[in-house]
C-alpha cells in the first residue's frame, strides 16, 4: 500500500532539487525519498548521495541507467535519424523518459503515493517527465514545485538554501545552465540568452575549438548491426564503450559542436548550445551505411517519418501510441542496415570516405559508366516518356 505522504523526487544535488528537497518537507511534510539516476553526468555520485540526506532526504537511491539508456534510447535515436529541426541531436530528450521510467518503479517499490521533479513551468522537461508519470503510473500525484511555489528565480532559491542551510555549490555567478549525459552536454540560459552573442570559449567542457584541434587527420571504421553500432576500428564494443571511445576521439578532433534557436513545446523559441562530439558521428555513420543497404522507398519513407519521431521525443511522448508504432517501423527497416562505414575527423568536421555490406543493393556492374550488359540503356527512353505523360497532358489544357 502506498503512503500519501511519501513522495519520490528526481534529485541532482544541484540547486533546485535541493532546495525542492526541503520544500516538498516543509510545505507538505513530506518523507522525500530522493531518487539520482545515472546516464553518464559524470559527477560525484557520493557527494550527491551525502547532500540528499543533509538536506532531509529520508533516502537516496541511486540507478545506474547508463548500458539500458545508451542501447535503447540513443542507439534508437541514430537509427531513426531523429533529429529535432535538423540540428539537436536530442541528448537531453532522450535521458528524460528513462530516468522517469525508473523513477516511476522506485516510487512504487517504496511505496510512495507521490512523484517530483525540478523542472521549470517555461521547458520541455516537465512535460517529458509528466507525460511518462501518466502513461506509466497514472495513480501517483506529481507534485511540480516550480509552478506552486512563490521563489521566483535564483537568487530566491539560494536565500532559501542559506535559510535552512542547505549544502549548495551554486552562486549568483554562474552564466549558464549545464545537462550532462553520455550521449551529450547542453547549455542555455544566462548569457545564452542572448542569440547574438558568442558563447565564451572556456564554455565547451568537452570539445575542442577547431583552431586547437591536431593538425593531422583521424581515420576510423564503425560497425553496425540492424542499424545499430557494434564496433569502432574492429573491436567490439559494449554501448557505453563504443559511445565513450567516439565521444573521446570526436571531442578531441573539434567535432559536434551546434548553436541553434529551437522551438520549445510550450511556444516560446529557446537559445541551446549542444555538444554531441559521438553522436555526430553516428549519424553520419548510420546515413552512409543505409545509403548502400536500405531501398530508396523504404528510406523515403523512413525520412517522412524521422521529422514525427524527433517532435514526439522532444515533446515526451515516448511512451505514447503513436511512438510505439513509429518504433516498430524503424526497427523493421534496420534489419539489412549491417556493415561497416570508414570516415575522417579533421579541425571540426566529419565526413565519409568509404562504406561496405554483405547486403549491400549497390551494384558495380549495373551503376558502372563502362559498357556492361546488366543495364539496357535503351528502356530509359520509354521510362521518361511514361514520367513525363502528365506533364505532357497538362501543357496541352
Amino acid at each position: 500500500m502506498s503512503d500519501p505522504k511519501r513522495i519520490v523526487l528526481a534529485y541532482s544535488g544541484g540547486l533546485d532539487t535541493s532546495v525542492i528537497l526541503r520544500w516538498l518537507i516543509e510545505t507538505h511534510g513530506y518523507e522525500v525519498i530522493a531518487y539520482v539516476a545515472d546516464v553518464g553526468q559524470e559527477e560525484d555520485l557520493e557527494e550527491v548521495v551525502k547532500k540528499a540526506y543533509a538536506t532531509g532526504a529520508k533516502d537516496c537511491i541511486v540507478s545506474d541507467l547508463r548500458e539500458e539508456f545508451v542501447r535503447d534510447y540513443v542507439f534508437f535515436a541514430i537509427s531513426s535519424g531523429a533529429i529535432y529541426q535538423g540540428t539537436y541531436l536530442l541528448g537531453t530528450s532522450l535521458a528524460r523518459p528513462i530516468i522517469a521510467k525508473d523513477q516511476v518503479r522506485v516510487a512504487r517499490e517504496t511505496g510512495a503515493a507521490a512523484v517530483s521533479h525540478g523542472c521549470t513551468g517555461k521547458g520541455n522537461d516537465q512535460m517529458r517527465f509528466e507525460l511518462a508519470f501518466q502513461a506509466l503510473a497514472p495513480e501517483l500525484k506529481i507534485v511540480a514545485p516550480w509552478r506552486e511555489w512563490d521563489l521566483g528565480g535564483r537568487s530566491e532559491l539560494i536565500a532559501y538554501a542559506e535559510k535552512y542551510s542547505i549544502p549548495i555549490t551554486a552562486t549568483l555567478k554562474k552564466p549558464y545552465s549545464i545537462d550532462r549525459n553520455l550521449f551529450h552536454i547542453s547549455y542555455e540560459g544566462g548569457v545564452l540568452e542572448d542569440p547574438w552573442r558568442e558563447p565564451d570559449a572556456q564554455m565547451f567542457e568537452w570539445t575542442r575549438a577547431a583552431e586547437d584541434t591536431p593538425d593531422h587527420p583521424v581515420e576510423l571504421v564503425v560497425e553496425f548491426a540492424n542499424g545499430h553500432p557494434v564496433a569502432i576500428d574492429g573491436e567490439k564494443l559494449g554501448p557505453i564503450a563504443l559511445l565513450q571511445r567516439l565521444n573521446a576521439t570526436a571531442a578531441e578532433h573539434g567535432v559536434g559542436r551546434v548553436d541553434i534557436v529551437e522551438d520549445r513545446a510550450v511556444g516560446m523559441k529557446s537559445r541551446g548550445v549542444y555538444e554531441t562530439p559521438g553522436g555526430t558521428v553516428l549519424h553520419l555513420a548510420h546515413r552512409a551505411l543505409e545509403s548502400i543497404t536500405v531501398d530508396r522507398e523504404v528510406v523515403l519513407e523512413r525520412d517522412r517519418l524521422m521529422p514525427r519521431i524527433a517532435q514526439l521525443i522532444y515533446n515526451g511522448f515516448w511512451f505514447s501510441p503513436e511512438f510505439e508504432v513509429l518504433k516498430a517501423a524503424i526497427d523493421k527497416s534496420q534489419e539489412p542496415v549491417n556493415g561497416e562505414v570508414r570516415l575522417k575527423l579533421y579541425k571540426g568536421s566529419a565526413w565519409v570516405v568509404g562504406r561496405r555490406s554483405p547486403q549491400s543493393l549497390y551494384r558495380e556492374d549495373i551503376a558502372t559508366f563502362e559498357a556492361d550488359e546488366s543495364y539496357n540503356q535503351q528502356d530509359a527512353g520509354g521510362f521518361i516518356r511514361l514520367n513525363a505523360l502528365r506533364l505532357k497532358l497538362r501543357s496541352d489544357r
